[in-house]
């Protein structure tokens, strides 16, 4: 998402480049770019009219600041401006102070608005509260039984009475059964439509009346665009609307719907669905999703995405094993397997402060194939090989065999494991974790060194020569480091 929109604006600081102040003059092509990236990215026109005037007006008016040049100043006036466009602050769900939170999901047809439901279900459990999916949609064929799937695979209970019963009828038992089950929240799955139609919104209209909702989310595909605002708008008139998911975010280069809602809407965007998993949902931040536009990355997002996937006592039993060189092939696979669980290389890498726009599908397609080459051949060792990478150093039958069981060359073997001494050797001396990610003591478990068999750097793309990058995080560059680079907190790496 928003891709063709962040390489658009690395044209509009071109423009400042080189200038020693901001005036009208000079203003003028860079907020033409401006423009002309939201318009291509789908953003409404009015929203961009304003946005740009706002824009204009912060930029002449603002004072000049010793040591930061034009363009610098002029992309800190327009993160300022996206994170107000898009509601300044992450809204939470609702919580109710007694009984059940109720929540009343609504949209058209073919938005993922069942899927949305399931995820949000998820979501609600990583933060420990209770939930009970309740399926009111008996119009679209399979709908229930999509929803009790879903139910299954996320091991969250779903309440339905079939496809004959009256809608209205299936939504009060439900939250009557929620408050018999005692769970924190009930999310009811609601009939779409292909268009907004009158019966749609009246039935929408009693379910609402019946239940009395402490949020009604509308859940509305990103890839239709400026739609998705109008759409987000004509809802809240029609049945009133407490915020907005938007869904299929990873499948729109554009991201134009994200900066309409809530200016259109006057509705918070709460949460966006970044992918078909049940898990790929998240929060929407909007001073995240600003720094993501600009190429900043989302250096907050990734934290949490770690901390999620990593177990701390692994950590610690990890670095132990790095400290006394004692890292093997094991451990290695189960990091690799670990930062798999966290998404794609790709959406990992859009995360990392400068990595937008950076790296090419190709480059990325690359290391995916690099990446499956190395698990190849670490499945093709022995139980012992895998404990023991030394015994590999001094065996070429081992290697050859190895090689021929993986479907390689020898060659190939022995650069793997000759990479993998030096990353070994570089992690031990690195053990004591001044670097990477906070709160995982070096980085990304058993990575200091860059991948085995890579060269070092990101997979894929010569030893980390891409500008701007030194590795992956926590992987370091497969070269050595400068010293004052140890006295770095955080992401040291990046």
């Amino acid at each position: 998402m928003f891709e063709a929109l962040s390489e658009r604006l690395e044209g509009a600081w071109k423009k400042l480049r080189g200038q020693d102040k901001i005036s009208a003059t000079n203003i003028e092509d860079a907020l033409r770019e401006v423009r002309r990236a939201l318009l291509e990215a789908d953003v409404n026109l009015q929203v961009v009219k304003t946005f740009i005037a706002e824009v204009q007006n912060q930029a002449l008016g603002a004072e000049v600041i010793t040591g930061i040049n034009p363009g610098q100043q002029f992309i800190k006036i327009v993160n300022d401006e996206l994170v107000k466009l898009m509601g300044e602050s992450n809204s939470p769900l609702a919580q109710a102070d007694s009984g059940p939170t109720v929540v009343l999901m609504a949209g058209l047809q073919g938005t993922g608005k069942t899927t949305a439901a399931a995820k949000l279900a998820l979501h609600l459990r990583k933060e420990k509260r209770t939930t009970l999916l309740v399926a009111t949609d008996v119009y679209r064929p399979a709908a229930v039984d999509q929803l009790i799937t879903l139910g299954k695979q996320i091991d969250v209970p779903v309440f339905d009475l079939g496809t004959d019963a009256n809608p209205v009828d299936i939504a009060r038992q439900g939250l009557e059964k929620a408050r018999e089950l005692d769970v924190d929240t009930v999310i009811v799955d609601t009939a779409g439509r292909l268009q907004i139609d009158p019966a749609m919104m009246a039935e929408l209209a009693q379910i609402k009346a019946v239940i009395q909702p402490h949020e009604v989310l509308l859940v509305v595909d990103a890839m239709t665009g400026q739609e998705a605002a109008n759409l987000t708008r004509t809802f809240h008139e029609e049945i009133g609307i407490t915020g907005a998911i938007l869904t299929k975010m990873d499948g729109d280069a554009r991201g134009g719907a994200a900066l309409s809602v809530r200016q259109i809407s006057g509705q918070p965007i709460k949460f966006i669905g970044v992918g078909e998993k049940v898990e790929a949902l998240q929060p929407f931040y909007p001073d995240r999703m600003a720094s993501r536009i600009l190429g900043m990355g989302d250096v907050l997002t990734l934290v949490e995405k770690a901390q999620e996937a990593v177990d701390i006592a692994d950590v610690e039993k990890l670095q132990k094993k790095i400290i006394e060189a004692k890292f093997d092939f094991n451990d290695f696979i189960k990091q690799m397997r670990l930062m798999k669980t966290m998404g794609s290389f790709g959406g990992i890498l859009k995360l990392i402060p400068g990595m937008a726009g950076k790296i090419s599908d190709e480059q990325l397609q690359q290391g995916e194939v690099q990446l499956k080459r190395v698990e190849a051949m670490i499945g093709s060792m022995t139980k012992s090989e895998r404990q023991q990478p030394e015994l590999l150093s001094s065996s070429p039958s081992r290697r050859r065999r190895i090689a021929q069981g993986s479907g390689y060359q020898e060659k190939d073997v022995s650069k793997l494991v000759s990479d993998f001494q030096k990353m070994r050797s570089m992690m031990q001396q690195m053990g004591t974790g001044q670097m990477g990610m906070p709160g995982m003591d070096g980085g990304f478990p058993g990575m200091g060194g860059g991948f085995p068999g890579m060269g070092g750097g990101f997979p894929g793309m010569g030893g980390g020569a891409q500008p701007g990058f030194r590795g992956y995080p926590g992987m370091g560059s497969g070269g050595k480091k400068k010293k004052k680079d140890k006295k770095k907190k955080g992401f040291g790496q990046l």
